[in-house]
């Protein structure tokens, strides 16, 4: 009887938003520059290990925090990633609430996006690397992974972290914060938090077949809330420091949860959905 093939080996890619990038949580790090089809990504890869969980991590806006989020090149990193061997992509982001219940502190591990931004290359196949002809019309319907969102948040909750298991993410175009009119109507649309960062970053890694999951961290109440200050950077750097400790106690302990996982199937499946979605060139 022919052996069941190897289940494939968990890697993890780390992308950290403002004030949750640091690398000391690598054991054994090593820095690597690399450049993709895409150009250069944000700043060298930090490769290292989590719980002998091999893992590799991206400072989103650059190590120093030079790169405003339209300029990030997000195919520049998630190529990077996959090239680098990454099965799994776990982010972090700094994000304003849209509701009272979710209070600045509070983590939420994300479920949907509402995408806001106009500025953006989004996916891979737009004609200009040979290497992935046609067009790819990637379903949508859940941006996240399930299975890499359930652990997190069982993670979370063992840790006694305040957690929404759910949330709908709308990403601006930024740099700037919203209008007060605008933070009312993206509450009516059904909003629950906002950033600048999960579009397109969320679409490119379904496009690349990884797992993607996103632990968001509320700073603020943005600007709809009467009586309440309104967003600064100051606010929003005074929270991340206090609360980084939280996505961090997150990952050490998720990560080599997902490393000891079979994964066979989930890939596999991503994989497929990611073939059927292409339409390549009549000849």
């Amino acid at each position: 009887m022919a052996a069941a093939a190897a289940a494939p080996a968990v890697k993890i890619g780390i992308i950290g938003g403002t004030g949750l990038d640091d690398p000391d949580i690598l054991e054994g790090r090593t820095e690597k520059y690399v450049d993709t089809p895409y150009g250069k990504p944000s700043d060298a890869l930090i490769l290292g290990k989590i719980k002998n969980v091999d893992c590799v991590l991206l400072a989103r806006h650059g190590r120093h925090h030079t790169i405003m989020p339209t300029n990030v090149n997000f195919r520049a990193n998630i190529w990077a990633l996959k090239e680098e061997g990454c099965t799994h992509i776990l982010v972090t982001t700094a994000c304003g609430s849209l509701r009272e219940e979710i209070q600045p502190g509070d983590v939420v591990m994300i479920d949907q996006f509402i995408d806001r931004t106009v500025k953006r290359q989004n996916t891979f196949y737009d004609g200009c690397y040979s290497n992935l002809p046609g067009v790819c019309h990637i379903p949508m319907a859940e941006p996240f992974c399930t299975k890499t969102r359930e652990v997190l948040m069982e993670i979370a909750k063992k840790h006694g972290i305040k957690c929404h298991s759910k949330g709908t993410m709308i990403t601006i175009e930024g740099p700037r914060f919203s209008s007060r009119a605008e933070s009312l109507m993206f509450r009516n649309w059904g909003a629950d938090v906002i950033n600048m960062t999960t579009v397109p970053e969320v679409v490119l890694a379904r496009e690349a077949g990884i797992c993607y999951a996103s632990i968001a961290m509320a700073t603020d109440y943005d600007c709809w809330k009467e009586h309440e200050e309104a967003v600064s950077v100051d606010k929003v750097l005074k929270t991340l420091k206090e609360n980084a400790n939280k996505a961090t106690s997150i990952l050490l302990t998720a990560i080599p949860q997902i490393g000891s996982m079979d994964w066979t199937e989930t890939l596999h499946n991503m994989k497929c959905t990611v073939q059927c979605s292409v339409m390549l060139p009549k000849h």
